[in-house]
């Protein structure tokens, strides 16, 4: 797991251009997944190892991302934007 003491860079609020998805991450490794209006689609935990993410759902579902700059980040065909 990442060290949460010191949250790395990408912890805050990720979302698509139409606001549709919106990932939080927050810094004791959890994260929140709102779709549309369901504001808690999906939660779990995620791991950050540079810019890679790996997401694991309470369900145990998984899914990976890539930051691919300092503020976006491409997660399963779309592309997230730093709030």
């Amino acid at each position: 797991m990442t060290n949460h003491r010191v949250p790395h860079p990408y912890v805050g609020l990720w979302v698509t251009k139409d606001h549709d998805i919106r990932h939080e991450l927050l810094p004791n490794g959890r994260y929140v997944e709102a779709r549309g209006n369901r504001e808690k689609a999906y939660e779990g935990r995620y791991e950050v190892a540079e810019s890679h993410i790996d997401y694991r759902d309470d369900t145990d579902f998984t899914a990976d991302g890539e930051f691919v700059a300092p503020n976006v980040l491409h997660h399963a065909g779309m592309v997230l934007i730093r709030q």
